[in-house]
């Protein structure tokens, strides 16, 4: 699996201890890391809009599989994301909204508060997080006797989405086109995106927004 990490301007000094964690979980479990958001806080500026818009584009062009975002409280990432076609974000606290998400919702994206409640230990807090994300088999349901509606109702949502969405290029190019041109400009998303873009359509609307 590919996992893109995206951290915006307000949370970018944790992401070099976030890019870590994910990188010893996910990376011990032989997916692929990319960290396509800010480094640090001189990077590429982005704010919590431009990471549902990255995270459109990885998710809906196949570049990545998964995305791993958020922001100070995380709601705001959250919302940025799950606005968009194609993108089904959970909100991760703790471990346990990990695992349940992992389970019963079987997203694409978990979105992470990384100011709000981030103290002492905030670093295992990440990792353990990580762990109950990306280990074991997704969509199994929990508890166990309710997996069959909550598959069922998972698939609904999904397709009520896809129902009530614009298709994902008429919905990018619908925004503030300086919102979409930032969201890509940054150097560590385009190698990614261009290296592992499976949508032609896609790569060439980037591509004509870089020019």
């Amino acid at each position: 699996m590919k996992i893109a990490l995206m951290m915006e301007n307000s949370q970018a000094g944790k992401n070099a201890m976030v890019a870590a964690e994910l990188n010893t979980v996910a990376g011990g479990l032989g997916h692929d890391v990319f960290n396509v958001g800010m480094s640090d806080e001189n990077d590429h500026h982005l704010t919590y809009i431009h990471l549902g818009i990255m995270a459109s584009i990885l998710l809906n062009s196949k570049a990545v599989d998964f995305v791993v975002t958020g922001c100070g409280t995380g709601q705001g990432a959250l919302m940025s994301s799950n606005m968009h076609p194609g993108v089904v974000c959970g909100y991760c606290l703790e471990p346990s909204d990990a695992f349940l998400f992992n389970q019963i919702n079987n997203g694409n994206a978990i979105s992470l508060a990384f100011a709000k409640g981030f103290g002492w230990a905030g670093e295992l807090n990440v990792r353990y997080i990580f762990e109950k994300a990306f280990t074991g088999n997704r969509g199994e349901g929990y508890p166990i006797e309710r997996a069959a509606p909550q598959q069922a109702n998972a698939a609904i949502l999904n397709n009520v989405k896809a129902a009530v969405s614009k298709d994902v290029l008429e919905g990018l190019r619908s925004i503030d086109q300086e919102l979409v041109k930032t969201a890509v400009g940054g150097a560590r998303f385009q190698e990614c995106f261009f290296a592992n873009c499976q949508v032609p359509e896609i790569a060439e609307y980037v591509n004509s927004l870089l020019k």
